[in-house]
């Protein structure tokens, strides 16, 4: 997935300068497109700066647990394969 040129701290600070004006001039002055802007208002609006982190932590975690568990599954059929050719 290709890295945004905006940190999450960035994100939030456009989000909230948008609710005090008009959306189409704030994403016009920050080169983003209108979709761009609305997935982030679903992503992060109503986050502050530390809960974007924590979310982007969980992320990470999730994403690092997630490939655990399909590193297991390989490993039992693996195992499974090995044993039922044995027998």
């Amino acid at each position: 997935m290709r890295k945004s040129r905006y940190s999450e701290e960035q994100i939030i600070a456009i989000l909230k300068e948008a609710e005090h004006g008009k959306v189409t001039e704030v994403i016009r002055r920050h080169g983003i497109a209108q979709k761009t802007y609305y997935n982030w208002k679903a992503k992060y609006g109503g986050l502050e700066v530390s809960e974007a982190r924590r979310l982007k932590a969980l992320e990470e975690e999730n994403r690092r647990l997630k490939k655990l568990v399909a590193n297991q599954a390989l490993d039992i059929a693996l195992l499974k394969e090995l044993l039922g050719k044995d027998s």
